[in-house]
């Protein structure tokens, strides 16, 4: 892995980080929730279009994350999510910051920090971004079975759903850990 590294970071402490966008909207997400035996619980659904992007990323061995809310996904918001994940790498420490394939995330317009070098997953592999798993248990744990009035509700809601995860410490190690990810002196 170290052979990828430009040629400063090479003797620095490694990181690995994982990114990934969700998209959070009026349209929403329905999950299962417990209700009384012959009961059928309302499951509110929205038909409106308005939405926001969770741009986050998560560093499992030192169980911390970054994250910001957008209004698109596109090369200028990963530009500013690339600088909030540099301000949370160590000092004196480069990130390795898994992506997938998405096209804001090899432009040649990205701007990425001199602590942080992408390495891209392969196509149709999302299995291996744990960030995945972030999306899921936000989904199921806070943003889902919701109406959302406005784009500034969507937005607080992504705010406190992941402000909420982050302030565990604990929790976001244990879902985001993968032994294959972990790096070795």
């Amino acid at each position: 892995m170290r052979t990828a590294l430009p040629e400063e970071a090479k003797e620095k402490p490694l990181e690995v980080w994982f990114q990934d966008e969700a998209r959070v909207g009026q349209q929403g997400t329905l999950a299962r929730l417990w209700a009384r035996k012959g009961t059928r619980p309302r499951a509110p659904k929205d038909c409106r279009y308005a939405w926001a992007y969770i741009f986050g990323a998560v560093c499992p061995a030192r169980a911390t994350g970054a994250a910001l809310v957008m209004p698109y996904a596109n090369t200028g918001a990963m530009s500013d999510h690339l600088a909030e994940i540099a301000r949370h790498v160590s000092s004196g420490a480069h990130a390795i910051l898994v992506v997938d394939g998405a096209g804001w995330h090899s432009s040649r317009e990205l701007v990425v920090p001199a602590n942080i070098t992408l390495l891209t997953l392969p196509p149709y592999s999302p299995e291996l971004n744990p960030v995945e798993n972030i999306w899921q248990f936000l989904r199921q744990n806070h943003l889902a079975n919701r109406v959302f009035e406005s784009y500034d509700a969507i937005v607080g809601a992504c705010c406190e759903a992941w402000n909420a995860l982050i302030a565990i410490p604990e929790r976001v190690a244990s879902i985001t850990s993968r032994d294959w990810a972990k790096v070795s002196g």
